[in-house]
């Protein structure tokens, strides 16, 4: 059997009843092959980085326990994506939904089709706030204590929790 890995993910979506796509995806996950949801963070509305002309996001983090490959976690994530009608046209333009592997473990993985710890976690605090919320105690490889890189986070503030349905 394969060594089990903690994962953090983040999810996003802006275009067509974010809320439920964010739900939705959290609920796929828990379905994914030899991998079990651990937690998952309270979801919360963000500007969009980028393009200003787009909608608001609903973002999220989820914890999960797995003992697929980094690479193979990512193309069970991009499969998600692609049932939530995902396309890649414009670079941080608006999305159904976005699926990213925040931290693998404590590994560093660089590579064309993945890079982790994510390349923008320490400027995100639409991904670090729900990841504290879930992890407050976890130390980001190369970055140091959650609460410390939050703490610093140039991100501007959140624009408020979702209530929950």
């Amino acid at each position: 059997m394969s060594a089990i890995t903690t994962a953090y993910i983040g999810l996003g979506s802006n275009l067509d009843d974010p809320v439920n796509q964010v739900h939705s995806a959290l609920s796929e996950l828990s379905r994914l092959p030899d991998t079990q949801s651990v937690a998952q963070s309270r979801l919360y509305r963000s500007a969009p980085v980028g393009p200003a002309d787009q909608s608001d996001y609903v973002n999220a983090v989820a914890c999960v326990e797995t003992a697929l490959s980094a690479i193979a976690l990512l193309d069970a994530l991009q499969a998600i994506e692609l049932r939530h009608h995902r396309k890649r046209v414009q670079h941080w333009g608006p999305r159904t939904l976005d699926l990213d592997i925040l931290l693998f473990g404590d590994q560093f993985i660089q590579s064309d089709r993945l890079m982790v710890p994510h390349p923008e976690l320490a400027n995100r605090r639409f991904v670090l706030q729900p990841l504290c919320d879930i992890a407050p105690e976890l130390t980001v490889p190369g970055a140091g204590k959650l609460c410390d890189v939050l703490a610093v986070c140039p991100d501007a503030p959140l624009l408020g929790v979702v209530p929950p349905q």
